[in-house]
């Protein structure tokens, strides 16, 4: 039997495959961030097809970090239900679910947020509204909501939350010096820029306890001049255990202008998999699952990910836009995705949602 049809574990949660949705912005939710039926559905259609864990969408743990329209929310204790209900679809279809819970700081959208926040102030042309800077109060009172954001998705049923610590949102702001320019206790050097992570992992283990398992999303590299360096990175996967963290999705930190964490038009196996190398380097670095996200698109390069070492599970989302049964094919024979990388997933207005919009035939 493939590798990629065994279990594993992350923190007290037994996967039963190697396979992982990871996150993406579905834009299904209402104006007050409900999750609209539409999600229910994509996410049962997941795990009936053989994701061995999904990771939801981003979900908002502030109304001020609400990074674009149709973002599900995780704000607020009326949310608990109508997040419960889509936990218990997933389960009754045998799956698993994660919660990622989010603040966008500098990407929010004007048409989400009248101001965005950051670490410091920024003016950026890959931003869409210049951010000023967290006040110390507001720092706390953002920790805060990661923390009852966690709390949350413990009471609605989640299996496991994940904290985004990629893309150039809140967390990576504050470990990148692009983007943190403090001069006092929160930014620096690489520990102080490390402080509000921490501060996050401390809470969010308070609310959740010791068993829920708790992991994070993280950019260990900016491809922006100035930004995080890969050294860096590593540094912090090197301190995530100490953190209380479970296990670590490995990705591409702030990404600019520049086609870095969701490249295109990935056709042949050479071109699958761009971030791996930074999951050999992070192997060294913690004994935490790896999940390994970026390009794969083919049964064998993801079976040599796993049976190498380099990640304990791979970790895939446009794949699965397009096909959400793609481990039960790959357990029939199929060779290889039928994703060919257009980036045409992403609706063109509103209530459309997420949705394979590249012509690739199905049967």
């Amino acid at each position: 039997m493939s590798v990629l049809f065994t279990p594993a574990r992350l923190g007290g949660l037994v996967v039963p495959n190697r396979f992982v949705r990871s996150a993406t912005a579905e834009r299904m939710a209402d104006e007050n961030g409900h999750p609209r039926d539409a999600l229910s559905e994509l996410y049962r259609a997941l795990a009936v097809g053989g994701v061995g864990l999904i990771i939801s969408g981003h979900l908002y743990v502030d109304a001020g970090g609400k990074c674009h329209p149709e973002m599900t929310a995780i704000d607020d204790d009326d949310l608990i239900a109508s997040l419960a209900e889509v936990v218990a679809v997933v389960h009754e279809a045998g799956g698993r679910i994660a919660a990622q819970i989010n603040h966008g700081g500098a990407q929010c959208s004007r048409d989400t947020v009248p101001e965005a926040v950051a670490p410091s102030d920024i003016v950026a042309d890959y931003i869409p509204q210049p951010a000023r800077a967290l006040t110390e109060a507001e720092i706390a009172r953002v920790i805060r909501a990661y923390a009852e954001s966690a709390r949350r998705a413990r009471a609605a049923g989640f299996d496991a939350v994940q904290l985004h610590g990629a893309h150039g949102y809140l967390i990576n702001q504050f470990l990148s010096p692009f983007t943190n320019r403090r001069t006092d206790e929160w930014g620096g050097n690489l520990a102080r820029r490390m402080r509000f992570l921490r501060e996050v992992c401390r809470a969010v283990r308070s609310a959740v306890g010791p068993d829920t398992p708790v992991f994070i999303k993280l950019g260990v590299v900016d491809a922006v001049d100035g930004g995080l360096t890969l050294d860096e990175g590593l540094q912090v996967v090197a301190e995530l255990e100490s953190m209380g963290l479970d296990g670590v999705e490995l990705s591409g930190g702030i990404g600019g202008r520049r086609d870095f964490n969701s490249r295109m038009r990935i056709r042949h196996p050479e071109d699958e998999a761009y971030f791996r190398a930074f999951a050999k380097a992070a192997r060294e670095r913690t004994r935490l699952p790896i999940m390994l996200v970026g390009g794969l698109r083919s049964r064998q390069v993801m079976e040599d990910v796993v049976t190498s070492g380099d990640a304990d599970f791979v970790s895939m989302s446009r794949p699965l836009i397009c096909e959400p049964d793609l481990p039960k094919r790959f357990q029939a024979g199929q060779g290889r995705a039928a994703c060919i990388s257009v980036n045409r997933c992403w609706p063109q207005g509103p209530g459309e949602g997420i949705a394979c919009r590249c012509g690739v035939q199905r049967d």
